[in-house]
């Protein structure tokens, strides 16, 4: 049931995922129930304990991206193309609903209720806290494949690279990993080109060649090619690869520590901070990069003194 809930909400019918989360919560409830685990085993109890320590919990997510989004060197982490690229009625159904309800809901009563609960009662809290962490991990496959595509700063972080193409007569650049680089500039007048050409290698001091060839003058007022647009760093395998498995370890880590708040608080701890670690990051991302504007300090940002 699992497998087919987290199919539908990433790939064939995301909008739909508070319906399908709903009904598979439900499910998974009402068999847990059938099997003779109580409401105190599947961890709806302690409400009143939870819910302090759940909103000074989101209280303090609310400070770490707050600070987070005003560091230049923290600030790109935020930008999400998943919250930016959605209308502002959007954005207001993906934080009260689709995070809520579409997420949080279907995980925490998953993980932290029924399958903690099964395993609690066979093997205790550690076992049980171990095991759904490592599978909590498991089920972020998918959403780890859309982050990768979606969030620039992270794809850089991971594929060590960015690129930038452009059609001939255009100006080009690459960077790569290690530092290496190539530049081409050319132009053209009345279909004769002179063309320069600078190559540097990609590590230690290399020559650098110069060659020039040039057929006719060209004159001061010809025009210049306009630049080709900046394409977006396309994921290789690998990058695809170690995004994943840095997702999974992450968020296993994460579930050990949603875990252990369930196993002291009840599940309403765990899902407070888990709601405001999601829904958060919508709202600091629209806050922070919705207008377009770029930030001093950020790259291609402009300074006034």
């Amino acid at each position: 049931m699992l497998v087919a809930a987290n199919v539908l909400n990433n790939r064939v019918a995301p909008r739909l995922a508070p319906l399908t989360s709903a009904v598979a919560g439900a499910a998974l409830v009402a068999m847990a129930r059938k099997s003779g685990l109580t409401w105190d085993e599947l961890g709806f109890h302690r409400t009143s304990r939870g819910a302090k320590v759940g909103g000074a919990l989101a209280c303090a997510v609310a400070g770490v991206y707050g600070a987070g989004v005003t560091i230049p060197y923290t600030r790109p982490l935020f930008r999400d193309e998943r919250a930016l690229s959605l209308s502002r009625a959007e954005a207001l159904e993906a934080v009260l609903l689709q995070v809520p309800v579409g997420t949080v809901l279907l995980e925490e009563v998953a993980f932290r209720g029924v399958l903690h609960g099964h395993l609690a009662r066979r093997h205790g809290d550690r076992t049980a806290i171990a095991l759904s962490s490592a599978l909590f991990g498991l089920w972020h496959v998918l959403p780890a494949i859309d982050m990768a595509k979606s969030n620039p700063a992270l794809a850089h972080l991971v594929f060590g690279q960015e690129e930038a193409t452009g059609e001939p007569g255009s100006g080009e650049v690459r960077s790569g990993g290690t530092g290496a680089g190539t530049l081409r500039l050319s132009e053209a007048d009345s279909g004769e080109a002179g063309v320069g050409e600078v190559r540097s290698g990609e590590s230690g001091p290399a020559p650098v060649s110069v060659s020039v060839s040039v057929s006719a003058p060209v004159p001061m007022s010809a025009p210049m090619s306009a630049p080709a647009p900046v394409s977006a760093p396309v994921p290789s395998v690998n990058g695809v690869v170690r995004t994943v498995a840095g997702t999974v370890v992450s968020t296993g880590l994460a579930g050990a520590l949603f875990g252990e708040l369930r196993r002291r608080h009840g599940l309403l701890g765990p899902s407070m901070l888990h709601l405001a670690t999601n829904s958060l990051g919508y709202v600091f991302a629209r806050l922070t990069f919705r207008g377009g504007r770029r930030h001093v300090g950020e790259p291609g940002a402009a300074t006034s003194v």
